[in-house]
């Protein structure tokens, strides 16, 4: 016999599929940007541990929604109280660190700004700083972080642009640059992008995207923890039946006294 409004197990148990979707998707990012980074090198940043936790995140999450959709279905409390105490240690988790994130997040341009002019000059830049903007330059069809002068006169191959109709009018520009060998001024054709804006506005997108993603799931974690707690409430107390208000009795008006006193008179004759 069923113990749960029927109403509240359907949506619970779509509102559990729904959580389990939000998790496939995860896990879809997390692959197609495990196959888009493939290649790359993981001087800019922690690669490795990012697909790790959207892994974690969509494996986890995809679980928990089909242990809530599997709990209401088959009203069985004890998936529900698992579901329960996970979603309040998941709303938790996500607030403790998407609040700071979001506090944080206005500073990351100026850090990452930071960062990047302490590469200047980037002639007299590490090998490995050097083969990152390399790689950079190459991917995003930049030159230099900043501008081109950052290399001074030494700007890579990395930097040319080729002519092709592909690439926009406004992508190339000419500039002058020694010839080492004639020493003599000759026109060249490079990116004319810095990458460092580039760099910035992807930085920044992902960061408003995982923001987004963290305090989705606690407002679904928060949801999920007011619908599985009514849901166990109606478990424990199945057979409580609504109270109905019954008008008292003294409040029912009776007839009138003049219609009581003409009842009672005998008959005329």
């Amino acid at each position: 016999m069923a113990q749960i409004n029927s109403c509240l197990k359907r949506t619970f148990i779509g509102f559990n599929l729904f959580f389990a979707l939000v998790g496939a998707i995860i896990l879809c990012l997390a692959v197609v940007s495990q196959v888009l980074t493939s290649n790359e090198d993981d001087e800019m940043g922690n690669r490795t541990t990012g697909l790790i936790c959207l892994y974690i995140m969509g494996t986890v999450t995809t679980l928990l929604g089909l242990l809530g959709a599997y709990g209401a279905y088959k009203e069985h409390k004890i998936s529900l109280i698992v579901f329960l105490i996970c979603m309040v240690i998941g709303s938790l988790f996500m607030l403790r660190s998407g609040i700071p994130t979001a506090i944080l997040r206005p500073q990351v341009q100026a850090v990452l700004e930071e960062k990047f002019r302490e590469m200047l000059p980037l002639n007299r830049a590490s090998i490995q700083e050097k083969h990152v903007v390399d790689s950079l330059q190459t991917h995003l069809h930049c030159c230099g972080l900043f501008s081109y002068t950052d290399w001074n006169e030494d700007i890579p191959s990395s930097c040319n642009c080729p002519s092709n109709e592909d690439e926009e009018p406004e992508t190339c520009k000419v500039v002058s640059a020694i010839n080492r060998y004639a020493f003599l001024m000759d026109g060249r054709s490079i990116y004319s992008k810095p990458c460092a804006p580039i760099v910035m506005y992807y930085v920044l997108l992902m960061a408003d995207i995982s923001l987004g993603v963290v305090f989705t799931l606690a407002i679904l974690a928060v949801l999920g923890m007011i619908l599985s707690s009514i849901m166990i409430h109606q478990l424990r107390h199945p057979n409580r039946t609504p109270v109905v208000l019954n008008i008292p009795t003294i409040f029912i008006p009776g007839p009138p006294k003049y219609e009581e006193l003409q009842n009672d008179l005998p008959p005329p004759y």
